[in-house]
């Protein structure tokens, strides 16, 4: 934060830490820097209305993620009338599906989160913008209200830190060097989270065009999408000029 700011990276791949690290990532997976982790949990995508299950799956998950040295954990669950499930302790995922978001604001306060993920309960920050600036007025500094494209946002290892950024959303829909001005100016925040990602093809020589191992048939099988250094700089300019 001694920048004024602060952007975060959600990364899947070793390469993408790394490269996010090479465009000013301060915190990345501890095996190669020595710098706090957050785990992300999430036992499937969907809702986030947790069958028995699937909640003690998560709880193996948080207990292997401490095991290995998780500094933190980014989860959400809610009950089936959208409110946030505090019986299950939940969190920042699942805060632009809630019934009543200043509501919800308060109840996480009072839970003890430290930050909320949220794209102001629309289809990406830029649309939800008045409600990002309604939560981080009310936050009062409370909780760090970060903007950021939920429609895509997957299981993965979120990185917190001064001067990073990345995701995994679809073009044009998470927070980019085009349009984080508007959303840095117009929301008042000083955290977020947004895509810094480009792709590059795979290394493999023999490509059998017939068999989809991964990815569906719509989406390239042998295109690698990774955290781009340039794009990480790009943001890291413009935060740096606003806040």
């Amino acid at each position: 934060m001694d920048d004024g700011f602060l952007m975060e990276v959600c990364v899947d791949s070793v390469e993408s830490a790394v490269n996010a690290e090479r465009g000013g990532l301060l915190q990345v997976v501890k095996q190669c820097v020595r710098v706090p982790v957050f785990v992300m949990i999430r036992p499937r995508g969907g809702d986030f209305l947790y069958s028995d299950r699937e909640v003690e799956v998560m709880k193996a998950d948080i207990r292997l993620a401490k095991l290995h040295g998780a500094d933190g954990l980014v989860f959400g669950a809610l009950t089936e009338d959208g409110r946030i499930d505090t019986e299950l302790c939940t969190a920042l995922l699942a805060f632009d599906m809630v019934h009543d978001p200043l509501v919800a604001l308060e109840t996480l306060i009072s839970l003890g989160f430290e930050r909320v993920l949220t794209s102001g309960c629309d289809s990406s920050a830029l649309e939800g913008l008045s409600l990002i600036k309604r939560l981080a007025e009310q936050a009062k500094g409370r909780i760090v209200v970060m903007p950021v494209y939920m429609g895509d946002v997957r299981s993965g290892i979120v990185l917190s830190a001064p001067c990073v950024t990345s995701g995994l959303f679809p073009p044009g829909g998470g927070i980019t060097e085009r349009n984080l001005q508007r959303i840095l100016e117009g929301s008042t925040a000083s955290e977020f989270h947004c895509s810094a990602r480009s792709a590059r093809d795979s290394g493999m020589k023999f490509r059998n065009p017939n068999v989809a191992m991964g990815a569906s048939f719509s989406a390239p099988e042998y295109s690698i999408k990774v955290a781009d250094v340039a794009k990480v700089r790009t943001l890291n300019a413009i935060a740096k000029n606003i806040l």
